[in-house]
């Protein structure tokens, strides 16, 4: 994490009073209302740093949508609504229709929202609401030494994705990139079993590392274990452990558990050691994922 992004954080984390909120250390806020527990996320996404400025913005709404519906998948929730912030454009019906289709797709109401026009690069907003369908709600922050380390899928098709988008090639498949798939019935067959779990928005490595230091362990990976796309070159391997945007399930299980979906064992938390992560043998070495200035 960039120090002016660490620095606020930090300051925010002060502020913080209420147990919903598990101290800024998660993706989602935990709610207890009522007889239910709701799971509270919202993310954002800028022009030129989250989607080319010349993508369709109906895959705009839909990535901003499948986003925050990851997070709740890291929680094992169960979407209940959506709220939207969106900066006006000349043009918005593309963006409106992309989302209808994610919203159906999904089976997801949009509740409400605010709009704003503003000078600039365009930025969306979304709140996504869920509820959880077990308890523990799952953290980052539980994994414990000798459990297994897992992933829905395989790292690296965003990254593919993005370049062949980025380079105007029309015969690659870019919606992985464009269009991801949030693994929300893996996350709620997960939930129930898992000591650890969140989602890959920022890079595996990144990702890895910060699971690791909210729970106090290593999470030590087998390179060679990790899921990689077919189509991947050899020697594209490491940048596509820390380039993000896969919106897998990267979380930890107890000794000899199996998980009840399809996923890939990559690794095993040992007991905190010198670094939060090692890939093989040693702490990985350059950037771990993407991170703000």
């Amino acid at each position: 994490m960039s120090s002016g992004e660490a620095a606020f954080i930090a300051a925010l984390r002060g502020l913080v009073s209420h147990p919903a909120a598990r101290g800024l250390a998660d993706d989602c806020a935990v709610l207890e209302f009522g007889g239910e527990t709701l799971i509270v996320t919202h993310d954002m996404m800028v022009e030129g740093v989250h989607w080319l400025p010349e993508q369709d913005p109906a895959d705009v709404a839909w990535k901003l949508l499948a986003t925050n519906l990851s997070d709740l998948a890291a929680k094992g929730a169960e979407p209940i609504g959506v709220l939207l912030g969106y900066t006006l454009t000349e043009d918005n019906a593309r963006f409106a229709a992309g989302l209808g289709e994610a919203l159906a797709h999904f089976a997801v109401p949009l509740l409400g929202g605010d709009t704003v026009r503003s000078p600039g690069a365009q930025t969306v907003g979304l709140t996504a609401l869920g509820r959880a369908t077990c308890k523990p709600v799952p953290s980052r922050s539980s994994a414990r030494a000798g459990d297994s380390v897992w992933i829905t899928g395989p790292v690296g098709a965003a990254m593919l994705g993005f370049e062949a988008l980025s380079s105007g090639n029309p015969s690659a498949d870019t919606s992985v990139y464009r269009r991801p798939v949030p693994r929300l019935a893996e996350g709620r067959a997960l939930a129930p079993l898992v000591t650890a779990m969140m989602d890959v928005s920022d890079g595996l490595l990144l990702d890895a590392s910060r699971l690791a230091e909210a729970s106090g362990v290593t999470l030590a990976l087998d390179p060679r274990a990790i899921p990689l796309p077919a189509d991947l070159p050899n020697e594209r391997a490491r940048d596509a452990l820390s380039w993000g945007d896969d919106y897998e399930l990267l979380f930890t299980l107890p000794s000899g558990a199996v998980p009840p979906c399809r996923a890939h064992r990559i690794g095993t938390v040992l007991p905190r050691g010198d670094a939060p992560l090692l890939l093989g043998e040693a702490p990985p070495a350059g950037p771990l994922g993407f991170e703000h200035c």
